[in-house]
């Protein structure tokens, strides 16, 4: 069972990116959602600038050890994501890449807003 949920704390890992990548454009349609990605866009900035751990990798180790396996010995990115998605030595393009996905999206939702706005009468805003 413990070696379960530690697979299902990588499915976790890979949702949140996921929802990095596209949650500031679902934020387009769900506009209270934007919050919750700046969030996430905040917490994954954090990781990389400042090496802060991360929790679910804490959590999938500890899972893991309950399991009777080994703690992973680097960091989910580095073991599940790096040389699978995007070739070893391209991080900085990855997270370039990334970073401008993220500040598209939120440029996007923003002319959304100002657009949503614009418009005129108050069925226009709900319309959206």
């Amino acid at each position: 069972m413990w070696r379960w949920l530690a697979d299902g704390v990588v499915g976790l890992h890979y949702g949140y990116l996921a929802y990095l990548l596209v949650g500031g454009f679902l934020a387009w349609r769900f506009h209270r959602t934007i919050a919750l990605h700046v969030l996430a866009a905040v917490w994954a900035a954090l990781i990389v600038v400042t090496k802060v751990p991360c929790p679910l990798t804490a959590l999938q180790n500890t899972l893991r050890e309950q399991g009777g396996q080994r703690a992973l010995s680097d960091s989910f990115i580095n073991l599940y994501v790096r040389g699978e998605l995007f070739p070893n030595d391209m991080i900085g393009v990855a997270q370039l890449v990334v970073g401008v996905v993220v500040l598209t999206s939120w440029v996007g939702f923003a002319l959304r807003l100002r657009q949503v706005g614009a418009g005129t009468g108050a069925g226009s805003a709900a319309a959206v």
